[in-house]
């Protein structure tokens, strides 16, 4: 490659980093904006800021209702993430055990979900539950987000299984072990972080669902997104902004766990 070539390549590589950072700062900018907002201390959002105080996040924290809220995301998001990883999970195997044409049709009905707006699900959901009494309940907002948290843990689990050696399980299996220690001894521990990585993804979808929560969540279930829809609606308070930005810290952190399995499963299956 001759010198000129080389300065050609090496100027389309800028551009295009410069691109990717451009492209970069125009989607986060819009998110990192809440930060410092969220510390102002004035009671309107408004730029320059009329004083760095926490009053906003102590006012978070002492609040019965946003506390509330919040305990409920958990209420539901933990039991979701039990029932969806280890059902997400089984599928994937399903799928992966499938060879025929009903691999497409099996894959489709699972991850519906993704592909039908949420409002279309919960509108159903809403008319299934509501006679048999789950409608207004912590049990059917456990059941309806665990329907839009599995096909994440499919999709997820199904990738960590792309690479995976299936003789691996012919090896055990003429060595004379049963199936379920051939899967617990050799293909659970492969693909564990992908798993733990759906799990993740399932926890962060139930947490941030918030239409199925306004069919069919009562008063007793008002979550944390659902709060700060009501917050947004009824009025617009900083306090809003200290509950986003810590649910973008939040967020940070099991997206950077999720990069570290990939990574992990990445390095196992090479």
């Amino acid at each position: 490659m001759s010198w000129r070539s080389r300065g050609l390549a090496g100027l389309s590589n800028l551009w295009l980093y410069v691109l990717c950072g451009a492209v970069f700062a125009f989607l986060t900018l819009p998110i990192i904006a809440i930060v410092p907002l969220s510390l102002n201390a004035g009671s309107f959002l408004s730029f320059p800021l009329a004083g760095v105080s926490t009053r906003w996040y102590e006012a978070l924290l002492s609040s019965p209702q946003w506390l509330d809220s919040f305990r409920n995301s958990l209420l539901i998001a933990l039991p979701t993430t039990l029932l969806a990883t280890p059902l997400g999970a089984l599928a994937a195997l399903g799928l992966m055990r499938i060879q025929s044409r009903l691999h497409v049709l099996a894959l489709a009905a699972l991850t519906a979900p993704l592909g039908v707006p949420v409002i279309i699900t919960a509108t159903g959901e809403y008319f299934l539950y509501a006679p048999s009494g789950l409608a207004n309940s912590l049990t059917g907002l456990v059941l309806a987000h665990t329907t839009l948290a599995i096909p994440y843990v499919i999709v997820v689990v199904r990738a960590s299984l792309e690479g995976f050696d299936v003789s691996l399980l012919r090896a055990g299996a003429s060595l004379g072990a049963r199936p379920r220690v051939v899967y617990l001894r050799i293909l659970t521990p492969l693909i564990l972080p992908g798993v733990i990585a759906g799990a993740i993804f399932a926890f962060i979808t139930s947490f941030d669902e918030t239409v199925a929560a306004l069919f069919l969540a009562g008063p007793e279930q008002r979550t944390l997104p659902l709060q700060m829809f009501d917050g947004v609606r009824e009025q617009v308070s900083p306090i809003i902004l200290a509950a986003a930005t810590l649910l973008v810290i939040l967020s940070c952190a099991l997206l950077g766990t999720v990069e570290i399995l990939r990574r992990r499963v990445r390095k196992l299956l090479a």
